[in-house]
């Protein structure tokens, strides 16, 4: 691999890969499926001869041309970033799936990236893929530390379903999160410490959708009394990666509205 060299986000020019970095991220069209938008994004690359990793994403159903509201899509995305490797979106439609999607991934499911001339699935599978194959900088979550967190999806999925005040999944939530914040006390700013790890990037994309479904279905925020929960949220939030690949709040609030109404 050629020595390292870190892309300006001013740079303009098509490079010898055939992709163009802009300075304010937009959309490129190219010959192919009408259902399908690719988007290329200006990243720090680890060498100069990288070729993009190729991932296929949920579209938004808000606004066209736009990422949607996985988390398990921006999970990747963020680990991605964070690791400076240049990437190139497929947004896919996923209630009116192409066939050429379906060829890669017969589930129907995203995220899914290319590695060699592979399809690969699982945002867990990738996400260990990414680090073994680019393992500069390190993202590895020390085993005893990797499921910190790792319950607060269920339970706020339980509470954002309940139509029972006093069914308990509330409090259930509230545990979790009160554990996480007593944890991000003792052990912070970051589930690892002082850095970043691909714990944080599976978490954080989890609590941003918590926040916004919850806030908008139950008119519910996460209490003062949990000051280092909100902090962690607050700081990872504001990352220019998360802020590069999170969704729109009108994307989330559409997404989880089936499992609301249903």
């Amino acid at each position: 691999m050629s020595t390292a060299v870190a892309l300006s986000s001013s740079l303009k020019h098509n490079l010898a890969l055939g992709i163009r970095f802009p300075q304010n991220p937009s959309f490129y069209h190219r010959n192919g499926p009408k259902v399908s938008t690719f988007r290329t994004f200006t990243v720090a690359m680890a060498a100069i001869n990288t070729t993009p990793l190729e991932i296929c994403v949920k579209a938004s159903v808000t606004t066209p041309n736009k990422l949607g509201d996985c988390p398990f899509c921006q999970r990747v995305l963020l680990t991605m970033e964070e690791k400076h490797l240049p990437y190139e979106m497929k947004l896919v439609d996923l209630s009116n799936k192409p066939e050429w999607f379906l060829r890669i991934s017969p589930e129907g499911k995203v995220p899914v990236v290319k590695f060699e001339d592979k399809w690969v699935p699982d945002s867990d599978v990738i996400a260990q893929s990414l680090e073994e194959k680019y393992p500069d900088p390190p993202l590895v979550t020390p085993q005893e530390k990797a499921l910190v967190g790792s319950k607060i999806f269920s339970t706020f999925i339980g509470f954002l379903k309940s139509k029972d005040p006093s069914d308990g999944t509330e409090q259930a939530l509230l545990d979790e999160l009160s554990s996480f914040n007593d944890y991000i006390k003792e052990n912070g700013p970051f589930i690892n410490g002082e850095k970043i790890s691909a714990a944080d990037l599976s978490v954080a994309p989890k609590l941003y959708h918590l926040e916004i479904a919850l806030g908008h279905y139950k008119k519910w925020s996460i209490p003062d009394t949990l000051p280092y929960t909100k902090s962690y949220m607050k700081t990872i939030f504001s990352m220019d990666s998360f802020m590069k690949t999170r969704a729109s709040p009108d994307d989330v609030i559409a997404g989880w509205r089936p499992k609301v109404m249903g």
